[in-house]
C-alpha cells in the first residue's frame, strides 16, 4: 500500500478530525508506517488541493487539517492548541469590508480563540 493511502486511511478513520502533519505524523510511525514528515506534508498539500481536506491557520506558523469540509467555523483552544467545530449558523456577521477591486470573497473564516477560565 502507498504512503499516501496510509496517510489517507489514518486521517479519514471515523470522525472529523482536526490534526497537524506531525500528530500524523507521529500516529504513523506509532502504527509502524514508513512514512516520512515529508510526504505526510506533500499528501496533506494535495488533500487540501484536491478539496478533500480544509486548512486552518490558527496559531502562527501552525496549520491543522480539517476532514470536515462543510461551511463550519471554529473554537480554538489555545492552551490545549485544539480545534472545535462551530456550526455555520451559529456566527453572524453583519457587515464585511468593502472587497478590491478584481476580488471576489471566497469565504469568511472565523476562529474564536478561548482561554482557560
Amino acid at each position: 500500500m502507498g504512503s499516501e493511502m496510509c496517510i489517507r486511511d489514518r486521517l479519514f478513520a471515523g470522525d472529523c478530525r482536526h490534526v497537524t502533519a506531525e500528530e500524523l505524523f507521529a500516529e504513523a510511525n506509532a502504527a509502524a508506517l514508513s512514512v516520512s514528515l515529508a510526504t505526510v506534508y506533500n499528501t496533506l498539500r494535495q488533500f487540501v488541493d484536491a478539496g478533500l481536506l480544509r486548512e486552518v491557520l490558527a496559531e502562527p506558523g501552525r496549520a491543522y487539517f480539517d476532514t470536515n469540509i462543510s461551511d463550519h467555523h471554529h473554537f480554538f483552544h489555545v492552551a490545549e492548541g485544539r480545534l472545535e467545530d462551530v456550526p455555520a449558523d451559529a456566527v453572524s456577521i453583519a457587515k464585511l469590508p468593502m472587497v478590491p477591486a478584481g476580488a471576489t470573497v471566497e469565504r469568511v473564516d472565523v476562529i474564536i480563540r478561548l482561554n482557560k477560565a
